[in-house]
C-alpha cells in the first residue's frame, strides 16, 4: 500500500520558475523540522529541494532554533536524505546508498560525505550511509534507524512519518503536510 502522499501531493509539488525536474514523482517533500519554545515546528519547503542538498542545508540553517535543526526530504518510491543542523556541524543520512545511481540528490549527499557513488556489482544491496546516530540523542538509535532504513515494505515517505512519531514530531508533520496539501 502506498503511503498517505502519493495522491495528495501532485498539487503542491511545483517546481518553482525555471526549474525543470522532470524525474521527480508526486510524493516528494522536503521539510525542515525545529523547536520553537519547546514545541515542534514543521515547515514545507519547495519540492525543488529534493534535488538539492545545498538548498536544504542552507533552509535548515535560517530555522532560528536553540537545539539545531532537522532537513527530510523523501524522493519518490527510492529513499530519504535526514540532515541535522546543530550549531555549524551538519550530519547527513541517506537511506539507501544505490540511489545515487539515478538520483542527483543521493549523489550530492555521497559526494557531501566523500563517498564514491556505488559500482555495478555492489547495487544489489539497500544500504544506508551517512551519520547512522543522526537522532540518537533524540529517541532513535543506529539500530533503529537502520532497521527503518532497511524495511523495503515502507515507502520513503512512511519511514520519515515513523521517524517523526518516534522523535516526538508525528503530529506536527502531518498537519504541515496536510495544511500544505489543502487537506
Amino acid at each position: 500500500m502506498r503511503g498517505r502522499l502519493e495522491s495528495d501531493t501532485i498539487s503542491l509539488w511545483k517546481p518553482a520558475c525555471g526549474v525543470s525536474m522532470t524525474d521527480m514523482s508526486a510524493s516528494d517533500f522536503a521539510v525542515v523540522v525545529y523547536r520553537e519554545d519547546d514545541v515542534w515546528e514543521v515547515d514545507v519547503l519547495p519540492a525543488a529541494l529534493t534535488e538539492n542538498l545545498d538548498g536544504l542545508i542552507q533552509a535548515m540553517r535560517q530555522q532560528p532554533s536553540i537545539g539545531g535543526a532537522i532537513g527530510l526530504a523523501a524522493v519518490g518510491d527510492d529513499f530519504f536524505v535526514a540532515l541535522r543542523a546543530v550549531g555549524n556541524q551538519i550530519s547527513v543520512f541517506l537511506s539507501d546508498v544505490t540511489a545515487s545511481v539515478d538520483w542527483p540528490l543521493a549523489r550530492q549527499v555521497l559526494d557531501y560525505l566523500d563517498i564514491p557513488v556505488p559500482e555495478d556489482e555492489d547495487l544489489d544491496q539497500v544500504l544506508p550511509v551517512g551519520d547512522m546516530s543522526i537522532f540518537a540523542d533524540l529517541g532513535v538509535d543506529e539500530m533503529d534507524l537502520g532497521a527503518l532504513s532497511g524495511n523495503l515494505d515502507l515507502f520513503p515517505d512512511e519511514v520519515l512519518a515513523s521517524i517523526a512519531r518516534r522523535l516526538g514530531f508525528g503530529p506536527a508533520l502531518e498537519r504541515a503536510l496536510d495544511s500544505a496539501l489543502g487537506a
